[in-house]
């Protein structure tokens, strides 16, 4: 996975952030996210926090959003716990963007299953459109990050652009996502492969047919 560098804490960035607050909307979301913990363990709402003020910086700049230093320490006073323990939650899981990011954030699993089935073509496609890590596209459109395993390994190779997941990609169906997503169109999540719904065998099911249509109780067969 490529190096992750928190975004450096300039006079422009404090300028632009130092008065972070939450929105009414989202200050009622985190009032909510708080009662979900016992009293005096408060501070294990960090991480939907985190992902909460993320989002909203993301609404700000019409992308999936990311964290600046002082929208940390924002949250660090919302939970009275010291900032560098929130840095290190925000640098630990990449989940956060601690960098401004492009309004797509491509993330391309590289770990072996999507590697067998051809994840460099979908990092080859990527590149051709001048994504590369670290960086946000001359047009502003794309941020490309490799991450490992994210749990699609059925239906590898996938990437996900910030919420959402495509399976099933070669180039080709990739740069058609791509090309929807420049476009201002939303392309269809999930699977990419024609005649498939979700992780089933392609071709349908080899066991279990009984269960295709409706449920069936297998029990007294067996």
């Amino acid at each position: 996975m490529a190096d992750r560098y928190i975004e450096p804490d300039t006079p422009e960035l404090r300028a632009r952030w130092g008065n972070f607050a939450w929105t009414p909307e989202n200050a009622e979301k985190a009032k909510d996210v708080l009662s979900r913990y016992p009293e005096g363990r408060q501070r294990s709402a960090v991480m939907p926090l985190l992902d909460l003020a993320q989002r909203q910086v993301g609404a700000e700049e019409n992308t999936q959003g990311w964290l600046p230093i002082p929208v940390m320490e924002y949250i660090a006073s919302y939970l009275d716990m010291p900032i560098i323990r929130v840095v290190e939650v925000a640098t630990f899981y990449t989940m956060y963007n601690i960098a401004p990011i492009g309004r797509f954030h491509v993330q391309v699993c590289g770990t072996t299953p999507c590697m067998l089935r051809g994840s460099d073509d979908l990092i080859s496609a990527c590149k051709k459109r001048g994504m590369k890590a670290g960086h946000i596209s001359e047009d502003g459109l794309w941020s490309f990050t490799e991450v490992e395993c994210m749990g699609n390994c059925a239906s590898a190779p996938m990437v996900q652009i910030n919420d959402d997941n495509y399976e099933d990609l070669t180039a080709e169906r990739l740069d058609k996502v791509l090309d929807a997503l420049a476009a201002g169109e939303t392309p269809k999540a999930g699977t990419q492969e024609p005649g498939r719904h979700t992780v089933e065998p392609v071709g349908g099911p080899t066991t279990l047919r009984d269960m295709v249509t409706e449920n069936h109780d297998y029990r007294g067969e067996w």
